[in-house]
């Protein structure tokens, strides 16, 4: 497994709606791999792989975008005060720290409540930077951040922020190196703002107007200590998505992924999400309708600066989605 690869996605700024850093390091990864890049109005980067002919026009989407926070206030003081860029938990926010696009480096912590025992929300939240005053404060309102959090490995185990969906992005990047002939056209969506709107897959998806549309990005687990039932376990393999929150997954998509599982030999779980979506939901729906579902890398504490998956299951993934093309 490429970890310098995976280390450079998940470390490179990319709140939702500020993807410029990861697309520039996303496409020097594809450029060489694919027939034509580009960028699309909202920002989204569509590799364009021609296939051998005889196929479909298939969409691939993993989204570069993380969540974040931005900056609403400054108190005189210099505290910042901010709200989420996408699924931000007031609880996975005490104590962490944020880096804002100018390099500042501030802490999150709580105000004093009446009522020190109830989870605080993300107004009793501020970030301290370091400034004594409003005027010497190097961060202005709108400036938005990212979670700090390094990739680690343990193990089998990798833990970074912005797993999600960063792993994604590698999967669409090796399946890109590793899937030699196929016979259908090929577009590769790193797609933004997944984490606030889904804009970036519905509008890039409309342009292409694919047959078959596969999202590629994480899910939550049922492995961890008092865990909502859910059939997904790390190191038991990538998900394939049967409903989420937003989306039934195409059965013909479904068991397309099932079967090139199947074939490959490879360990799969089906994924039933109770809360949550991602790009497939956005892309089934453009034009007169697109068939999509979705292979998902099981990842626990989604949504925090210290998102865990496996790595076997991210391998499999590839060589479930290279099988899965090659026919």
């Amino acid at each position: 497994m490429n970890l310098d690869l995976l280390e450079k996605l998940t470390q490179t700024f990319g709140p939702s709606g500020y993807e410029d850093a990861i697309r520039d390091i996303i496409r020097e990864e594809v450029a060489p791999l694919v027939h034509e890049v580009r960028v699309d109005p909202l920002g989204s980067l569509v590799a364009y792989r021609k296939g051998t002919g005889g196929g479909q026009k298939i969409a691939l989407a993993a989204h570069m975008d993380e969540i974040g926070v931005m900056a609403t206030y400054v108190e005189e003081q210099g505290y910042v005060r901010f709200t989420s860029i996408g699924g931000v938990r007031p609880l996975n926010c005490v104590g962490n720290r944020v880096r804002f696009a100018n390099g500042v480096v501030g802490v999150v912590s709580v105000e004093r409540r009446d009522d020190a025992n109830s989870l605080p929300a993300l107004q009793h939240l501020y970030i301290d930077v370091g400034a004594t005053t409003r005027e010497d404060c190097p961060v202005a309102v709108g400036d938005p951040a990212q979670f700090i959090g390094p990739l680690l490995r343990q193990g089998n185990r990798l833990v970074s922020k912005t797993m999600d969906d960063r792993v994604g992005c590698y999967v669409l990047i090796e399946v890109l190196r590793q899937l030699k002939d196929t016979p259908h056209d090929i577009y590769a969506i790193f797609s933004t703002q997944e984490e606030i709107t889904l804009a970036g897959a519905r509008t890039s998806a409309f342009r292409v107007d694919p047959d078959m549309a596969i999202s590629i990005d994480v899910t939550g687990t049922g492995d961890t200590p008092k865990a909502h039932p859910m059939a997904v376990e790390l190191g038991k393999g990538p998900a394939i998505k049967v409903k989420d929150g937003g989306m039934i997954a195409h059965p013909l998509v479904r068991d397309k992924l099932v079967a090139a599982a199947k074939e490959a030999g490879l360990p799969y779980q089906m994924e039933i999400l109770l809360g949550g979506s991602t790009d497939a939901a956005a892309m089934q729906l453009v034009r007169a309708g697109v068939p999509s579902g979705c292979v998902s890398i099981p990842c626990r504490f989604i949504h925090s600066p210290s998102e865990m998956v496996d790595a076997a299951d991210v391998e499999y993934a590839i060589t479930l989605l290279v099988t899965a093309l090659r026919v």
